[in-house]
């Protein structure tokens, strides 16, 4: 080659270069500044997720401190907490009601994101205080579902900060917090990406990744910083695992199945306008059905030994450690306490609380396989099969349940036991948090539900 090629051939590769940092603005300030008020936002929410990981904590162990003075405190707390929740929520917090989730893709699907009353600092506030509260006076709720809200809430509020001209639209700092809240909240980055994609958007678009893995990497960092490289329920010993869970695998899908999917149903049910006695007594006095529902979670804990309370997450490793052999009443127990949670009204997710009952239903189905698989196994199955068919968000709640325990041994089992269970919930029920999206902009998703199955052979 001579040199005049060669020179020529160094022009032509620089103007590439040139006209490729063009391209990506790496020489912009506005466009640096903008990232940057992401990249803080994202470890906004990556820092408050993980007090309100630690403040929920804190609380669950108040209640059971409370519990061990007298067997009759939960029967006093639990009733006169949920009245107080439930009225603080309504005067002031009226967006914290419930999961979260369902508010957060309200949002989502909103035309305009810029002002949302589902969406902000306030609610993110509300929800963290009255979420505490509502585990701290015995309610079996979860703290994940809140996270993100309270993400989505916190980075929606930074784009206040970003600069004219940075190409970032509201729908995607939603989605990014909400999906990095999660992802802190569990310590599971990858499900949050998949979360991001299943539940909050239904769809991925090129402008929407960036933002929300730069979100989830930097909450997540902020997180493990401070809380350590976890795994949420450890790493467990599953034992050996071949083709023969291919039996537990359909009994546990299908039994999931069906009770993921009338559980869902209830809750939308619950969400939708009614002119009975219960949804009359709900509507006309609050208070009074907010303290009903907690006497019932506070019977039910009673009955149980404490076992309807918080977010079921000791008991729940109990069982993956195989340190809990007859527990047959746990996982009833336990669903029903969620349920009645969910109809107080009060701020709570029900992700833990169904990784919960999941693992009960697991624990009491043991037997029926004659040991050839570990406790560990069969919780763990359930468990993904239970939040799969109560969310119908498969690939998540497998993708959930696989990093929550280490469980890359059993990637093509949880997957598989996720599918069917969430395939035999739509005989049930719509995807719930959908559905409660849906109630919130006043529609009814069980109309749209019905609808769908007459144009699909599932």
């Amino acid at each position: 080659m001579s040199l005049s090629h060669f020179n020529l051939s160094m022009v032509l590769n620089l103007k590439e270069v040139l006209t490729a940092v063009s391209k990506a603005q790496l020489t912009d300030h506005q466009a640096w500044r903008g990232r940057l008020v992401i990249w803080l936002g994202a470890a906004a929410v990556g820092l408050i997720t993980v007090v309100f990981v630690r403040l929920s904590d804190l609380a669950i162990r108040l209640f059971f401190a409370l519990q061990a003075i007298a067997w009759w405190v939960p029967l006093v707390v639990t009733p006169l907490g949920g009245m107080l929740i439930a009225a603080i929520t309504t005067k002031w917090f009226a967006g914290a009601k419930g999961s979260g989730i369902p508010q957060t893709i309200a949002a989502v699907q909103e035309q305009e994101a810029m002002v949302s009353p589902l969406i902000s600092l306030k609610l993110a506030l509300g929800k963290i205080l009255l979420g505490a509260s509502a585990l701290a006076v015995g309610f079996s709720s979860g703290r994940e579902g809140p996270a993100v809200q309270i993400g989505a809430s916190v980075l929606h509020s930074f784009r206040r900060l970003v600069p004219e001209g940075f190409s970032v639209h509201p729908h995607h700092l939603i989605m990014a917090g909400g999906a990095a809240g999660i992802a802190a909240a569990f310590n599971t980055p990858l499900a949050g990406i998949v979360f991001a994609i299943e539940e909050l958007g239904r769809k991925f678009e090129q402008k929407t990744n960036g933002v929300v893995i730069t979100a989830i990497v930097l909450s997540g960092l902020v997180s493990i910083s401070l809380q350590g490289n976890y795994t949420y329920f450890g790493s467990l010993a599953v034992g050996h695992v071949d083709r023969t869970i291919l039996w537990p695998v359909l009994v546990c899908g299908l039994i999931c199945g069906v009770l993921g999917g009338v559980f869902s149903r209830t809750l939308i049910e619950a969400s939708l306008p009614m002119n009975d006695w219960p949804a009359r007594l709900r509507k006309t006095h609050p208070l009074i059905w907010a303290g009903a529902c907690g006497l019932v979670v506070a019977l039910l804990g009673l009955v149980s030994h404490g076992a309807a309370h918080g977010s079921g997450y000791q008991y729940t490793q109990q069982m993956l450690s195989g340190g809990v052999k007859e527990a047959w009443q746990y996982a009833p127990i336990k669903y029903l306490a969620t349920i009645f949670t969910y109809l107080s009204g009060v701020p709570g997710g029900i992700f833990a609380p169904s990784l919960s009952i999941g693992a009960g239903i697991g624990n009491d189905l043991l037997s029926v396989f004659g040991g050839t698989y570990s406790q560990a196994a069969i919780c763990a199955l359930c468990m993904a099969a239970f939040l799969a068919a109560v969310t119908q968000a498969p690939i998540t709640s497998f993708i959930i349940v696989m990093e929550m325990i280490d469980g890359h041994l059993m990637v093509i089992s949880l997957m598989a036991v996720a599918l069917l269970s969430s395939i035999v919930a739509r005989l049930f029920s719509p995807p719930l948090y959908a559905a409660l999206a849906i109630t919130a902009n006043s529609g009814n998703p069980l109309l749209e539900h019905k609808e769908k199955k007459r144009a699909s052979p599932f």
